[in-house]
């Protein structure tokens, strides 16, 4: 079915490029700014959402509900729009969108669909709409299909079946290995800092594996801006792996290295402020300050 009123929560850059999108092919986009930061709102503003003053006005209004946001406040809001739903008996389908683990998805369905609402689950892959790829959703429950009415508008909606869990599962895959990757780079170039190795190995890695060290070039400088949101995504796939018979420990590990890289001066920035100009070994020194020092990691 086509739609008209889309209802996003919340919009972060995520959310808000993608509802950006909708907008700009002609729906009326929504969402519920109170207790938002004024960058927030601001950001939703600029992508042209209309605010509502309550999640019960909003499921009044909207004809499908998205939920984007951090996965550590998935859970959260899926409560507390199932709470609403029960209070205001608008029952739109919810679709949540978040890096959960299929287990967390499990969870929410059930708080959704025993407010009386369809829910989808779902996973996002790819840089926010605008960009030359299109944005991919990979959805999946019985009432996936639903979802149809939003494919092309520049999102790509793939299906993934009519089992719940299945189209996060495909986010948790596909992070843990990019994520997952990014945090074993900066790890180990972290490591070489420390350990005063550090200009040798980049010689080398510069010469023999020369398309990964370009990749680390160009994302290490900007995960400390993203550490607070992997730190969630992390645990939720340290999660997903272990339902699945594999080890968790891997992405318990680059859960810690994201935590550290929060407390360095970088976390303070954001995707829009990241210094262009920093380079990978300038992010790393300052990173890796903060390690323990050699005398008390003894």
């Amino acid at each position: 079915m086509a739609f008209e009123t889309i209802a996003i929560l919340g919009p972060g850059e995520m959310g808000a490029a993608v509802g950006k999108a909708f907008h700009d092919k002609g729906l009326t986009v929504m969402t519920c700014l109170d207790g938002r930061s004024a960058s927030t709102c601001e950001r939703a503003t600029a992508a042209g959402f209309h605010d509502v003053p309550d999640l019960e006005t909003l499921l009044g209004e909207a004809e499908i509900v998205l939920s984007i946001l951090p996965p550590g406040k998935a859970p959260i809001l899926a409560r507390n729009v199932a709470n609403a739903m029960a209070k205001s008996g608008q029952t739109p389908p919810y679709v949540d969108m978040n890096a959960v683990s299929p287990g967390t998805a499990l969870a929410m369905q059930s708080d959704i669909e025993g407010a009386g609402a369809v829910y989808i689950d779902g996973g996002i892959v790819g840089s926010p709409p605008g960009k030359s790829i299109p944005t991919r959703f990979f959805v999946s429950g019985p009432e996936a299909g639903l979802m149809e009415g939003l494919d092309g508008l520049g999102i790509d909606v793939r299906q993934c079946g009519p089992e719940i869990g299945h189209g996060v599962a495909i986010k948790m895959c596909y992070a843990a290995i990019t994520k997952g990757t990014s945090a074993l780079h900066t790890a180990v170039l972290m490591a070489a800092e420390s350990l005063g190795v550090a200009d040798e190995l980049h010689q080398e890695l510069a010469l023999s594996v020369s398309q990964i060290y370009k990749r680390m070039e160009n994302v290490v400088p900007k995960l400390p801006a993203v550490s607070a949101r992997y730190i969630s995504e992390m645990k939720e796939i340290a999660k997903t792996m272990e339902s699945a018979g594999m080890t968790p420990n891997f992405h318990v590990a680059a859960t810690e290295l994201y935590q550290a890289l929060e407390k360095t001066p970088f976390a303070t920035e954001r995707r829009d402020t990241i210094d262009p100009n920093r380079t990978l070994r300038q992010t790393l020194e300052v990173c890796a300050r903060g390690l323990p020092s050699k005398s008390a990691a003894k």
